[in-house]
């Protein structure tokens, strides 16, 4: 009682008390601010559990607040009634006294019949004044904030703590109540004039200087800084979406109007975008527990629909009286129609009001899983998004997109027909759409593996590790492993004046005999590209692989669906059994190959997509077996056109070698005990021997590290072709002219010109170097010269290699020249003796000297190092330092 006491002395202050009495006896008088709080004090106000709304009495804190508290002579004095104490004894109470006046106060409470609802009022009011004067201190804290003020710190602790506090109500709920409403609205307008960055510069400020001279309507709130600065705001966020950027919009909105107050007649609404939100969930993840949350989700986009009107704010006109009904808002979920006429209680008909109707812009889209993320015989899952408003257009079919949004649910008829029981249907409402064309990829990388990167890109051999580590599990093929890594890397795309584009991406032709790791291969780039999309020839069509219209199951107009190629965009296109493709359906990537886009002209849908993607495909020559006595054209069943499309044609032979047939053979059941799933770790330590013989000394790069490797230098390297040495190109490029037309080989084009300074590009980019040296013109020149020497018949491809043998010996170690020549020369002895005796012996043995001979001739000089090489060994040779001999054993 000694609460309910010490209020009601409180209640029966000077300046509240006397004009309250002086109310009762001058009702001519304003009403002062506290007569509503004062009334229901005495219990005359609404009951405890009551609450009036907000709209309803006087506004306490205006801009006229100052007026109720002016100097009044005739209210400053206290109520004779009621007080039997001065103010001057009230501090000198004993507790003996104070506890009498209590007991007075009681007995005349019940005398007066209004104890218990009193004591229930007052117990109320003192509760409700513990709440409603912090609230009053928050409101005045935050508009003292807002305005620049200072001294809030302490205060604003204790405002995050009240608002913290839910009270038992769930998130949506609280957000939902006016107080808590109030004080979002006020920090995250505070947030918005606030928030600086590292440097002190006001980041707000200038974003919204930047949306206002765009003439555009969105606001890109960060969330991380978001949860740096305002906590709780941060907390109910992705509890309650709907509600809290309904607030934040409105702040948003009051903050863009103080900055430039006639920005309302260019945008109506200002919207809040999300992004970096720190959980992203897999398509295929999202269940019952994300519903009406705030979430961040990513995928290809694969349709969308036109942009059409959504009706926001409708207004109706009643036929009979031409009044105007409404406005109505509509929902996401239903739509919402007029009963009767409020005028002449007519049930209708009504239309529409076109005038003064309020529309909105509104687009379906379809986002599915980016291939690479998809677990192996999974089919990618697919989830519809709605953009609103300004987000309308900002993606493509064959976009990768991050998208933030609020899961939604709504009713669909149509689910439940066909199951039986209520289904709804799920899509996603967009807050924020953020592309991954650029640099996205990048910023998955920490500083360490920056580092771990750049430190990689300083060792002298890092091309060969390069070329060693693609495909390690297989053994042997450096060409094609050659032809891959500079594929992988890329060339650099050009565009002189938005008018002629020259592709940068370096294409890839696999052909040869079955059972050569061709489909390995392309398995095996699959992995490690970053994105990757992997088809086949016979389960591939035109539209598959391009795109395709069809009609949209809802809306029934025609939408664009994304194929293949457009779903590989900045990526690379897998092409198993190239060959199995009907020439109409191979017809169809003539221009994406070279032009990188793709055009429609269907169902009146005219448009052309992007197909930025590097091409690897693999086939298989006609009758199975690759033929060395014919041309390549002859071998395989491709047109000219998509032949000269390839940067890199890689002729794949399976020729009898016994030493290498018994090294391969070695290294696949090598292979085989090392990686079985049972084996246990450290068992195949002794391994490690067999696998190094695989194609060169040199240690390979982790594969993981490898990826990223390959992902920082396509984002950041852009090398230019300033120091290239133009002479050498245009030689070998008029050599190669003639020595085409001489053999009736692949014809020879300027495309070839092309793949070079791609090939070149690509050399300089893995060395992560910004400019194309000549030893990256020389690589690129030999990759060139071999994969054109491997396409013509075996007759003339010797006498080519002599023709070439200058650039052909570029970055060749001197241990591959010199085992190159050493076989030759054992080829020979192995033929001699054949003919001689009808057979060969188990060790052939050459003499140093001829083998010495030879390697003068390419100017090398000191062959111990050869001797003493692993390869020299792995391949079965031996010297004899005392006979001068060199032996081979078989």
């Amino acid at each position: 009682m000694a609460d309910s006491s010490e209020s009601f002395h409180m209640a029966t202050s000077p300046t509240r008390g006397s004009r309250r009495g002086d109310m009762t006896s001058s009702p001519g008088r304003d009403l002062p601010p506290f007569e509503d709080e004062s009334e229901g004090l005495l219990g005359e106000g609404p009951l405890p559990g009551e609450e009036e709304e907000d709209g309803d009495g006087e506004e306490l804190i205006g801009d006229g607040m100052e007026r109720d508290y002016r100097p009044i002579a005739a209210l400053d004095q206290y109520e004779a009634e009621g007080l039997d104490l001065d103010d001057e004894d009230l501090s000198e109470l004993s507790p003996g006294a104070r506890a009498a006046a209590e007991e007075a106060m009681r007995r005349r409470d019940r005398e007066q019949g209004i104890s218990g609802r009193l004591r229930r009022g007052l117990l109320y009011d003192s509760e409700d004044e513990d709440d409603e004067r912090p609230a009053a201190r928050r409101r005045r804290v935050a508009e003292r904030a807002a305005e620049g003020g200072e001294g809030e710190d302490e205060e604003m602790i204790e405002s995050i703590e009240n608002l913290e506090d839910m009270k038992g109500h769930s998130v949506r709920e609280w957000v939902s109540m006016a107080a808590p409403r109030l004080e979002i609205y006020h920090r995250f307008k505070n947030f918005l004039r606030t928030h600086v960055d590292e440097n002190g510069h006001n980041v707000f400020k200038e974003k919204i200087s930047d949306m206002c001279k765009e003439n555009k309507e969105s606001l890109v709130v960060n969330y991380e800084d978001l949860a740096a600065r305002e906590h709780v705001l941060a907390y109910f966020l992705p509890e309650a979406p709907t509600e809290m950027l309904k607030v934040f919009d409105e702040a948003a909105k009051e903050v863009v109007l103080a900055m430039y107050p006639k920005y309302d007649r260019i945008a109506h609404e200002i919207h809040v975008r999300i992004c970096n939100l720190p959980l992203v969930e897999e398509l295929r993840s999202l269940r019952q527990l994300h519903l009406n949350q705030l979430i961040r989700t990513s995928g290809v986009v694969t349709s969308c629909t036109g942009v059409l009107p959504q009706l926001g704010m409708v207004k109706y006109n009643c036929n009979k009286c031409n009044f105007v009904l409404g406005p109505f808002f509509q929902s996401q979920n239903q739509e919402v129609k007029p009963g009767s006429c409020p005028e002449c209680q007519s049930l209708g008909p009504f239309e529409i009001n076109m005038e003064e109707t309020v529309y909105q812009n509104y687009q379906r889209i379809t986002i599915q899983e980016s291939p690479g993320k998809v677990a192996a015989g999974r089919l990618p899952r697919s989830k519809d998004a709605i953009l609103l408003a300004d987000l309308v257009d900002n993606c493509k079919p064959g976009d990768e997109i991050e998208l933030t949004g609020i899961y939604h649910n709504n009713y669909d008829g149509s689910l439940n027909m066909a199951n039986g029981f209520p289904v709804f249907a799920t899509v996603i409402l967009a807050n924020h759409i953020a592309r991954r064309d650029e640099g996205v990829a990048v910023a998955e990388l920490t500083d360490e593996d920056v580092k771990a990167i750049v430190a990689l890109s300083k060792d002298e051999r890092i091309g060969e590790r390069i070329f060693a580590s693609i495909g390690p599990s297989i053994f042997g093929h450096e060409d094609i492993k050659r032809g891959l890594a500079l594929a992988l890397f890329g060339g650099e795309a050009k565009n002189p004046g938005g008018k002629h584009k020259v592709r940068g991406d370096i294409n890839v032709l696999l052909c040869g005999d079955p059972g050569t790791a061709k489909s390995q291969f392309l398995k095996y780039v699959e992995k490690v590209s970053s994105r990757a999309v992997f088809t086949t020839g016979q389960g591939a069509s035109a539209v598959g692989l391009t795109a395709y219209v069809q009609r949209h199951p809802v809306t029934r107009e025609w939408t664009l669906e994304a194929g293949a190629l457009v779903l590989a965009d900045r990526g690379v296109c897998l092409i198993d059994e190239f060959d199995k493709m009907n020439d109409a359906d191979r017809t169809s990537i003539h221009e994406a190959m070279e032009q990188q886009s793709i055009s429609i002209s269907k169902a009146g849908i005219v448009t052309s997509l992007q197909a930025r993607c590097t091409i690897i495909a693999a086939s298989n020559p006609i009758g199975g077996r690759y033929d060395p006595s014919l041309t390549f054209s002859e071998n395989v069943d491709l047109t000219e056109p998509i032949v000269s499309r390839f940067d890199v044609l890689c002729v794949v032979r399976d020729t009898v070698d016994p030493v290498q047939d018994e090294m391969l053979a070695r290294f696949v059941v090598g292979s085989h005990i090392k990686h079985h799933p049972s084996n246990k770790e450290g068992g195949a330590a002794g391994l490690e021997e067999m696998v190094l013989p695989n194609t060169s000394d040199v240690p390979p790069i982790p594969q993981e590290l490898l990826r990223k490797y390959i992902m920082y230098a396509k984002e950041r390297v852009r090398p230019k072709l300033n120091q290239m040495d133009q002479d050498k190109v245009a030689r070998i490029y008029s050599d190669l002219r003639k020595e085409s037309m001489a053999t009736g080989s692949i014809p020879i084009t300027v495309r070839h010109i092309e793949s070079m300074i791609r090939m070149a590009e690509a050399h300089a980019r893995m060395h992560l170097r910004d400019y194309v040296l000549e030893d990256d013109v020389n690589m690129a020149i030999r990759v060139m010269l071999e994969s054109f020497i491997d396409t013509q018949k075996f007759s003339v491809m010797r006498s080519m290699r002599k023709t070439f043998a200058r650039y052909l010996a570029f970055r060749r170690d001197n241990n591959e020249l010199l085992l190159f020549i050493l076989k030759q020369l054992v080829a020979e002895q192995v033929a001699y003796q054949r003919n001689r005796y009808g057979a060969q012996n188990d060790t052939i043995e050459i003499a140093e000297k001829d083998l010495q001979d030879k390697a003068r001739q390419i100017n090398i000089h000191n062959l111990s190092a050869f001797y003493d090489s692993d390869l020299f060994r792995s391949n079965k040779f031996s010297h004899d330092g005392k006979k001068k001999q060199i032996l081979q054993q078989f």
